[in-house]
């Protein structure tokens, strides 16, 4: 805040639509407003609280009976005293709240020297400071509409860069819980941003995107609403009030303080002007996420609408607000002490960290009972599928409506004692009373008593025939499931430190230093206690987030290389959740591609450091671990421009025993560097981080962005990958010049090998094989590159497209005889299949071979690495023999 010298207002007892420089409106006068053209939208001053106020737009109307509907609040978490407080529009275009101490609390930022400078209240209630050439069809220096608070109105443009976000309560108008926004894949959402977990909760997030009629990376990101009640959006989200047409007075839609977004009618009946819900996105307030806080029960009717409840052995943190949910009133017990209380018809949606198919319901009580992150489980039946157990590392979001499962709550057996002593007292269900709302239906006497008693006789038959029905699908599926240890949660390592988020926010000097940012997180740089320099990486607090942390906190504890990111902690308190790592010096591969900095060894040297590190978790940890976001931006250079390969933000770790079906629920990685099988909805491998590399290594030689038309121009541009191939076929047809040349980006620094560089390239472009089984492993991919571009060692030049054998040697690093001659062999000429090989003829056709002496235990002994490509050009192995 800034504190001014005193200035004196210009007001007087006014109401306009316009405020000039060097004008002012008061907050003690209640007749100074601005009021729009059409007089449908008053700005002024609104009273927020005793003695506080807040500058606000708001229909001029009022409904016959209710307050002022406001629609947009410049002030909304700070507001100012209710005496000697205005807004003032200064000489150099800014707009500024000033409180009662001369502080400026909230202001424009806009300058501007014209003296046609002026503030207006538009027809469409934007409240608009316009530019140089002034009224209405000047440059917005400024405009309310792209700044809203909890509320759209028709014709207002929703855009990436604008979120609607909740009142914390009818009474309190500062910032809540609940947003309306365009994620990262421009899909429109509602999210849940509480004081201890974050949740997307509309559109549904147990469908998938285009099944709930959604279109992902759209990256126009807009909507609107119109005056006959119809919106749309660039995602596909598009729904209509149910009275669309010109009947309704004013329209708006709103974010309300349960977290469903609604649209609104004014209508007008029998004189009596009223706000009417038309429209909203979840018919039941029970299904927004946080609606009770964790350890709570939502229960729903349309008569008393919701209603939150503790669960049993739990009482409320703020006995004011839900939202905080319930705490235990008892200490966590141990597996012998622990029973369950079970919730008929309940569910809690999310933080499953574990999952189980085929589970029988002792099964999955003894995994709970066994693991103290557990606070219980749900057990539900999917129709062919069986049984399936979801435990529960915490206990939010819960409804009960009738849902189909059980769920069962993780409680000591002494609490668990004294409620079965209290339900059978009351021969009724309760947990704690009342958990469940009754229903409110009239019942009337009948003189049937003979129908009623047939009626519950025929009710309990049917009853009994169906419990026995579960019972013995249940025992078929648990006899024959094959495996009921299927679990797909894997718990985070706790090798490295667990940091206080007071910690790192003050090693990074409050989050003050950015050096990088991704989809779902921000990563700054900090000194830490020690005086290590570190890179913090803050993920947001939404869905992605938490499941890229849950991802990385997984898999980095199982990864240790040189060529791999160390990790030297995290945090995870409360909402926060951070990973701090290792600096590195020269940031990102992508920042320096294009820059005249790498010289053509040091590109060598990140190549192969890059595939090191890449087949040390495909090939060497005792889980197999795809990256599956291999892109510039994840590969780091250290103060020596050492590769390492970073971001297991969206990585997957795997069982090695169970290689040939691994499926994921959804596509993973950075458009560009996708592998085919994502979008083919193939079985996914280790072969889609090879194909990320292979692209990044084209990028690296060609400076070509596989996603960025570089040429401007209009039609489709060719990949980085088809212009490749396109100029070396072009050129080989043509049978006059080198394609080396043409691809090579001119920011490579230092003299290079052409035809290093010509068998770079080839690799790279079978690692891009649209064919997954074409493409080499990791390993080979070193291998190759290792004994092609080793400085002691020759080469033999590939022949494009043709069934080849490249046999390399391996000298010894101090008896090199540079007189050593290069014999080829045309197979006819030496078998391939001699002594010591083992690739047994396995292709029809010629092959080329080499076979390199060295010096070794005092005598000359050859070594044969041979690339074996079929005609097809489909199948791509190494083979090693000695002689």
């Amino acid at each position: 805040m800034i504190l001014l010298t005193t200035k004196i207002p210009i007001y007087s007892s006014f109401s306009t639509h316009t405020l000039t420089p060097g004008s002012s409106i008061s907050v003690e006068n209640k007749d100074h407003l601005l009021v729009s053209p059409n007089g449908l939208f008053t700005a002024g001053f609104h009273p927020v609280g005793e003695n506080a106020c807040a500058f606000a737009v708001w229909f001029s109307e009022k409904p016959t009976s209710g307050s002022r509907t406001v629609v947009w609040m410049a002030n909304r978490d700070t507001p100012v005293n209710g005496k000697r407080s205005k807004l003032s529009l200064w000489e150099d275009g800014n707009l500024v709240l000033i409180d009662a101490g001369q502080y400026v609390i909230w202001s424009t930022q806009t300058e501007s020297t014209s003296s046609s400078v002026e503030l207006q209240l538009h027809s469409s209630g934007n409240l608009v400071l316009h530019g140089d050439e002034g009224g209405q069809e000047g440059k917005p220096l400024w405009q309310s509409f792209d700044h809203p608070t909890d509320t759209l109105l028709p014709n207002q443009l929703f855009t990436k860069n604008t979120q609607l976000v909740s009142s914390r309560s009818a009474n309190n108008y500062s910032s809540g819980f609940y947003k309306l926004f365009f994620d990262n894949d421009s899909i429109l959402r509602l999210l849940y941003d509480g004081p201890e977990t974050t949740s997307a909760y509309w559109p549904d997030p147990r469908i998938t995107t285009w099944r709930g009629g959604r279109f992902q990376f759209i990256e126009s990101r807009i909507a609107k609403l119109d005056s006959n009640g119809e919106f749309i959006s660039s995602d596909g989200c598009r729904f209509k009030s149910s009275d669309f047409g010109t009947g309704a007075l004013q329209r708006m839609m709103k974010i309300d303080i349960d977290g469903n977004l609604r649209l609104y009618s004014l209508i007008e009946h029998e004189r009596r002007k009223k706000w009417e819900v038309k429209w909203q996105a979840l018919s039941h307030s029970c299904w927004i996420n946080g609606a009770c806080g964790p350890n709570s029960l939502c229960t729903y009717s349309h008569v008393s609408v919701r209603k939150c409840n503790c669960l049993y052995g739990f009482k409320m943190v703020n006995s004011q607000d839900w939202s905080y949910g319930c705490e235990p009133e008892f200490q966590p017990c141990t597996k012998d002490d622990c029973g369950f209380l079970e919730l008929p018809n309940s569910e809690f949606y999310g933080h499953d960290y574990a999952f189980f198919t085929n589970s029988t319901l002792d099964a999955c009580k003894n995994r709970c009972l066994q693991n103290s992150t557990c606070k219980g489980f749900q057990l539900g039946w999917i129709l062919d599928k069986g049984y399936f157990c979801f435990l529960k590392a915490s206990l939010h979001n819960g409804y009960q409506m009738g849902i189909t499962g059980l769920m069962y709550i993780k409680l000591p057996k002494t609490l668990l004692s004294s409620f079965n002593q209290k339900t059978t007292s009351k021969s009724s269900f309760s947990c704690p009373p009342p958990v469940l709302t009754p229903l409110l239906r009239s019942y009337h006497k009948t003189h049937d008593v003979k129908t009623l008693g047939v009626m519950l006789a025929f009710g309990c038959a049917i009853g009994f025939i169906e419990i026995i029905c579960i019972v013995f699908f249940w025992y078929c599926s648990s006899k024959h499931s094959s495996s009921t240890t299927d679990q797909i949660y894997f718990p985070p390592a706790m090798e490295f430190r667990r940091f206080t988020y007071r910690e790192l926010k003050r090693a990074s000097r409050n989050f003050s230093e950015e050096i990088g940012r991704g989809g779902a997180s921000v990563v700054y740089k900090g000194k830490l206690i020690d005086n290590r320099i570190a890179a913090i990486k803050r993920l947001k607090s939404n869905h992605q987030g938490e499941a890229e942390f849950q991802a990385e906190i997984s898999t980095i504890g199982r990864v240790n290389h040189m060529n791999l990111l160390e990790t030297w902690g995290y945090c995870a308190e409360g909402k926060h959740r951070l990973v701090v790592y290792e600096y590195m010096e020269n940031g990102s591969l992508a920042e320096n591609l294009g820059v005249d900095k790498l010289e053509w060894a040091t590109r060598f040297d990140i190549a192969i450091g890059t595939a090191k590190g890449l087949a040390y978790i495909h090939d060497e940890c005792l889980e197999w671990v795809l990256h599956c976001d291999v892109k510039p931006q994840n590969i780091l250079l250290d103060a020596n421009f050492n590769p390492k390969v970073a971001d297991f933000g969206l990585s997957k770790v795997l069982d090695r025993g169970s290689i040939d079906h691994w499926n994921f629920s959804m596509m993973r990685g950075t458009r560009g560097y996708m592998a085919p099988e994502w979008v083919l909805n193939q079985p996914i491998t280790s072969k889609v981080d090879v194909f990320s590399y292979g692209v990044v290594i084209l990028e690296m030689i060609t400076g070509r962005s596989p996603a960025i038309n570089q040429d401007g121009e209009n039609e489709k541009m060719p990949t980085v990958i088809e212009w490749v191939k396109d100029r070396i076929q072009t050129v080989n047809g043509s049978q006059t010049g080198s394609w080396v040349k043409d691809i090579v980006a001119p920011s490579i620094r230092g003299e290079y090998d052409e035809t290093m560089m010509e068998n770079l390239v080839r690799i790279a472009v079978r690692c891009t094989d649209e064919d997954k089984e074409a493409r080499p492993s990791m390993r080979q991919v070193v291998n190759m590159l290792l004994h092609v571009f080793h400085e002691y060692e020759e080469y033999l030049k590939i022949t494009w497209g043709k069934p080849k054998c490249l046999s390399t040697m391996a000298y010894s690093s101090n008896q090199v005889q540079s007189d050593l001659s290069i014999r080829s062999f045309h197979k006819e000429e030496y078998p391939i299949n001699s002594p010591g090989s083992n690739i047994k003829d396995r292709a029809d056709g010629d092959y080329e071979c080499t076979y390199w002496y060295h010096w070794h235990a005092g005598e000359f002994t050859t070594t044969t690495s041979c690339l074996l490509i079929m005609e097809s050009e489909k199948n791509l192995e190494s083979c090693w023999g000695r002689d």
